[in-house]
């Protein structure tokens, strides 16, 4: 819209100075007729703009002329620039409106401050997504927001990691969180706060229906019960290993969802001793990824678990490529 671009024009000009005609059409993305257009448009609104020809030429602000926004401390403007991941604003359809409104914010800022958060903003960078955390699908939120700021229930086909096939739900949803670069729907289903991560939706509708949730619960409380149930959850199966000093750093960066505590270590021995707490037996078998520099302890049956996994594997890889079995 036009007035959104007079607008950034003149924030651009009140924050950096003179600013070739050119340098505003890239960032705007029009052309630079269009710039001049709209310096003739602010001029006449009584913005006092002009352009200067020439080599060192460019649009400029008459000396002393701003908009101000005072109140906002150094701190405060400092901690506006710390940008968090781009990924969750381009996820929700909102990189461009952050640009545009880190360009409002700075050029509203006291002039004092000013410098302090534009070196914030080039020297501090928030990333949440995680180290080697694969490809990650594209996640289309449209419909979850269109029922979030709507207040309307929705009906989802979704598909639970130990399961093949969807199942249907009916749900009156709270919010989207993003964690660690994956997001989630907080939603109650049948008055029950559950979760569902946005990339294992398969089909959601929003319904006519407005959404039924529980008087007196927001966002934030479901998301606490829920983040409590699953980073509390109480292990049935208490596993002790030894891991070889080469390997413990990584070992205690990959287990760590499931370390029962930080083990002893005096720095010098070749092995360590470390406790983990697992849900199932299975998930055990995470163990043989690190080979012969990780060795269990106890209990016996996870010892047997491991053994039985690492013979089908001996087995499957002695045969020739492409044997059947």
């Amino acid at each position: 819209m036009k007035s959104d671009r007079l607008l950034s024009i003149l924030l651009l000009l009140q924050t950096r100075g003179r600013v070739p005609a050119h340098e505003l059409a890239d960032r705007l993305e029009v052309s630079v007729r269009t710039i001049y257009r709209d310096i003739e448009a602010l001029s006449a609104s009584g913005v006092p703009v002009y352009a200067e020809r020439g080599r060192h030429g460019g649009i400029e602000l008459l000396a002393g002329f701003r908009t101000d926004v005072t109140g906002l401390t150094a701190d405060e403007s400092r901690a506006l620039f710390i940008l968090a991941a781009q990924g969750a604003h381009a996820a929700l359809g909102l990189d461009a409106a952050l640009g545009s409104a880190l360009r409002k914010v700075m050029a509203a800022l006291p002039a004092p401050h000013r410098p302090a958060a534009e070196v914030t903003s080039r020297r501090i960078l928030v990333d949440a997504t995680r180290w080697k955390g694969g490809p990650q699908k594209a996640v289309d939120l449209d419909v979850l927001q269109d029922a979030v700021f709507t207040d309307r229930r929705l009906r989802l086909r979704y598909r639970h990691s130990d399961t093949k096939e969807p199942r249907t739900y009916t749900v009156d949803p709270y919010g989207l969180v993003s964690k660690g670069g994956v997001w989630y729907l907080v939603a109650d289903r049948r008055a029950a706060p559950g979760l569902f991560r946005a990339d294992r939706v398969r089909s959601a509708t929003v319904l006519d229906e407005p959404v039924r949730r529980r008087p007196g619960v927001e966002l934030a409380d479901a998301w606490e019960v829920l983040r409590r149930q699953v980073e509390e959850r109480p292990g049935g199966l208490d596993v002790t290993v030894r891991v070889h000093r080469d390997r413990l750093d990584m070992f205690l960066r990959i287990a760590a969802p499931h370390l029962a505590h930080l083990p002893d270590d005096d720095g010098v021995a070749e092995w360590v001793t470390v406790r983990l707490s697992y849900g199932f037996l299975p998930e055990t078998r995470q163990l043989l990824a690190f080979a012969d520099r990780v060795e269990v302890l106890s209990p016996p049956e996870v010892r047997q678990e491991l053994a039985a996994a690492a013979a089908s594997v001996a087995e499957l890889y002695g045969r020739p490529v492409g044997g059947s079995g």
